[in-house]
């Protein structure tokens, strides 16, 4: 990255370390520690197929959670650009700046309320007039938990670096048993046993249009369910009742959008890539959808898997709707009753 820029690079990176200070605790430790790893190798610049120092990587987590612990009570700081400060949760006007230059930045708030940073490189920028997207190549800054995807405001955000680690760190986990799952279904779809870096960046190439295709979803359920919808999430951060009315939302933007194009292209490599990152809150919300792909493997036979995903778009649009009414009657108080609600409301 050119010297011009390090001032803001590193801005960014100091809030993205606050960020952390403050969520690193979200994690089990088997989480934690491999997110660590991951980040570690991130850092310094290793390979995905190198392996690490160990005594390197230990010292440097100890100095990384003293660094978290002395920030933990810390505000984010103003982005340098221009001769000017800029709120860092401003992205738009952020990005008005960056992206003539070939760089791209994204903030926003993801699960459990964690406030998320980054600063790349740009790959890609298109107005399609129902969305934006932009697309980043190599990262700059970020922190802990990097979403490969997010939207804000009718913009879609995709990170090729980040979605590669994403699957880097499936496969790892994939390694450990090697079972018959969608994971090792998605996998055996790619060389990865003679070109792993080469079977790395065309799965994950492959993949990034699932991804826009479930920010196009996200981008649609944004436009019915309203700001309101937002407003709730926030008035009750890192609770059961975020978590599953965050699932209620992805399941509805799958439904509308990510399924039903990939089963019109006849993608069965990103079918089983999306039902080995479902997490295990939707699967719980979900049965059917899960049996139904259960069902497609076995027999080769989508009509099932074709019947429910039309079924959910009416389902969660009408689960997503009595939680919101929920929200207007009882405010902060919903969040004791919401996750009754959506777990009576399984599909």
């Amino acid at each position: 990255m050119q010297d011009e820029w390090s001032s803001l690079r590193d801005s960014v990176q100091h809030n993205c370390h606050i960020s952390d200070a403050a969520h690193a605790g979200d994690y089990t430790l088997c989480v934690y520690l491999m997110k660590m790893r991951e980040f570690y190798r991130w850092e310094k610049g290793y390979a995905y197929a190198d392996s690490l120092p160990h005594q390197e990587v230990g010292d440097w987590l100890r100095e990384r959670e003293q660094l978290w612990e002395d920030l933990e009570a810390s505000d984010f700081v103003s982005l340098p650009l221009e001769d000017q400060a800029l709120d860092p949760l401003e992205a738009e006007q952020v990005n008005t700046r960056l992206l003539p230059q070939g760089l791209v930045y994204s903030a926003g708030y993801g699960q459990r309320a964690k406030p998320h940073f980054f600063l790349g490189r740009l790959d890609r920028h298109e107005d399609t007039g129902e969305y934006r997207l932009i697309v980043a190549g190599e990262e700059f800054a970020r922190d802990l938990t990097s979403p490969p995807a997010m939207s804000q405001n009718g913009t879609i955000f995709i990170r090729r670096q980040a979605l590669r680690q994403m699957i880097w760190e499936k496969m790892e986990e994939w390694r450990w048993n090697r079972l018959d799952n969608p994971m090792g279904r998605a996998i055996r779809a790619y060389d990865f046993e003679h070109d792993p870096d080469g079977s790395l960046d065309t799965m994950a190439e492959a993949q990034i249009d699932t991804f826009i295709l479930h920010e196009i979803g996200e981008v649609q359920c944004g436009r019915e369910l309203g700001p309101e919808w937002e407003e709730m999430l926030a008035s009750f951060p890192r609770s059961r009742a975020e978590i599953q009315a965050r699932a209620v939302r992805d399941n509805l933007a799958d439904a509308l959008s990510t399924l039903p194009r990939l089963l019109d292209k006849a993608d069965a490599a990103s079918l089983h890539f999306y039902f080995a990152t479902l997490t295990n809150m939707r699967k719980s919300l979900t049965p059917s959808l899960v049996d139904a792909y259960q069902t497609w493997h076995r027999e080769g036979n989508d009509s099932v898997l074709k019947a429910i995903i039309q079924r959910s778009q009416s389902h969660w649009r009408r689960v997503a709707e009595a939680v919101l009414e929920d929200f207007r009657r009882h405010g902060r108080g919903s969040m004791e009753r919401i996750p009754d609600l959506i777990e009576t409301n399984a599909l």
